[in-house]
């Protein structure tokens, strides 16, 4: 028998914008980053779908009910997330229920004009994630 690959974790976030086009960010609660914004989202569950974990977790840090429209990018750099070695899959999704507020490992959760990003540092890759998102360079994302 071979022996078992090692490979990446996998976590699943959500990038979601609401009717005025504003990004939906956490303030992450605990460690790693603990404070600074990010995107929801968190570790895909052993026999869990991706699109599933997503969803599951949104509703657990935002208090969101979220339906997936499309893939939005894999982001997996070596080094992105300080604990190990980190695949994130990043959905666009859509809000079709709740009331955003900070629940589970986030501290709040707060809707922001693509303009008035915070400045101060994201979680992880973060920053560079939702620049990408937002259909642009890492330069228009404050920070």
């Amino acid at each position: 028998m071979s022996p078992k690959p090692r490979t990446p974790l996998l976590a699943a976030d959500g990038f979601v914008r609401d009717a005025a086009e504003r990004v939906l960010l956490i303030r992450r609660k605990n460690p790693p980053s603990a404070g600074s914004w990010a995107l929801p989202g968190g570790f895909v569950e052993e026999n869990e779908d991706p699109r599933d974990a997503c969803v599951r977790e949104l509703k657990e840090e935002t208090g969101l009910d979220v339906v997936v429209e499309r893939l939005g990018g894999v982001f997996g750099k070596p080094g992105r997330d300080p604990r190990a070695h980190t695949v994130t899959v990043v959905y666009v999704c859509r809000a079709v229920g709740g009331t955003a507020t900070g629940g589970d490992d986030a501290a709040e959760a707060r809707w922001f004009p693509p303009g008035e990003l915070p400045s101060l540092a994201f979680a992880f890759d973060h920053r560079e994630v939702v620049a990408a998102l937002l259909g642009g360079p890492a330069g228009p994302v404050a920070g």
